[in-house]
């Protein structure tokens, strides 16, 4: 299923400040949820992701672990969109420099160009 094409200057920068943060969880929310809808061998929980970049965040581990797999999630959907793959240690170290969503939403937005007669939500065939 075809996800949503982003601002990725939005995502990174302009809603995540209008929402003094909230928008970036909502991010990691959704981003799961259509990385797994569009492959269904992507196995993920989003609500697992969330509370691990939250609540996970005591332990310090859970947040790092959450976006090192998001950052993996992405290359296997771009992978299977036949689009080249995303480094996972190049997206994972612009997260901790704070260019993650930014980085990522640009690699993401890649995959649903790969379709451009589909429509958001619309089923799409997988290239891999």
């Amino acid at each position: 299923m075809l996800g949503k094409h982003r601002n990725p200057v939005a995502v990174w920068l302009g809603l995540p400040l209008i929402t003094l943060g909230i928008y970036g969880l909502v991010w990691i929310y959704k981003t799961n949820r259509e990385l797994s809808q569009y492959d269904r061998r992507i196995a993920v929980n989003p609500v697992m992701s969330v509370l691990a970049c939250t609540f996970g965040a005591i332990l310090l581990v859970p947040p790092f672990v959450a976006v090192w797999r998001l950052c993996g999630r992405t290359a296997q959907a771009q992978r299977a969109a036949g689009v080249p793959e995303v480094s996972i240690g190049l997206a994972f170290l612009l997260f901790l420099i704070g260019f993650g969503p930014l980085f990522l939403q640009l690699e993401i937005n890649k995959i649903w160009s790969r379709y451009p007669a589909a429509v958001e939500g619309q089923q799409v065939p997988l290239g891999a």
